[in-house]
């Protein structure tokens, strides 16, 4: 299967459990969310114009829009000839679940990779049984998806981006339903704001979640 892929690189995951674990970030194309604060809006659209060679896309060149299609088998090759050494892939976007992301996780963990997906929780979740899944529920964004019960319940951890309290209310309502005993939960403060940090931190401790901060924008790195 073949997937649109913006770009590949090499760092340190910034965010949520996996905070410091170096990773290889497979960023796809294509998001119909339209995140008010997305820091990847170049991701959104997926014109045919914007398609470049594939090994162009093995890099953060500052080129924003482009994309090239890729599989698992070349994405692996991209991975060797770049001589990355990180074991944990995170897939991200845009939104990685307008895929069926099986074949690529299956492959890569069957290549002794560990495998997390970041999405919006907008599409269902198609991934292999041993894939983390990252949820961070776009609730009532520009693009007017639905977050789906499917993709909350497949989630092993749920990020939530906030600035105000309705947006933990928000929270709430679309967890009605929703088992989160056994999830990692994390509240992420949008942008570093200070009122928004202060909110999360007393909502966390009085909850017993995670406060998740972006450590990659403090450390100026991708």
């Amino acid at each position: 299967m073949q997937y649109p892929v913006n770009e590949v690189f090499e760092t340190i995951q910034g965010e949520g459990f996996y905070t410091g674990v170096p990773a290889i970030f497979v960023r796809l194309q294509g998001c119909p969310v339209a995140c008010s604060w997305c820091d990847t809006r170049h991701t959104w659209e997926r014109q045919p114009t914007l398609e470049v060679k594939r090994d162009v896309v093995i890099a953060v060149d500052g080129v924003k829009g482009h994309w090239a299609w890729h599989d698992a088998a070349s994405l692996l090759a991209a991975f060797s000839a770049k001589g990355f050494t990180a074991k944990h892939v995170v897939i991200t976007g845009g939104e990685p679940c307008i895929h069926d992301l099986t074949e690529l996780t299956q492959t890569l963990h069957d290549a002794g990779y560990h495998c997390q997906i970041e999405t919006s929780g907008t599409y269902t979740v198609a991934c292999a049984v041993d894939t983390w899944v990252t949820v961070s529920p776009k609730i009532n964004m520009k693009g007017g998806m639905a977050v789906l019960a499917q993709a909350l319940n497949r989630a092993n951890e749920i990020k939530h981006p906030i600035a105000q309290q309705k947006h933990i209310d928000q929270l709430d309502e679309a967890l009605n339903g929703i088992d989160i005993s056994a999830k990692v939960m994390c509240l992420q403060p949008i942008s570093q704001q200070a009122r928004a940090t202060e909110l999360a931190m007393a909502t966390c401790i009085a909850r017993n979640w995670r406060l998740s901060v972006q450590t990659h924008k403090y450390l100026n790195i991708d």
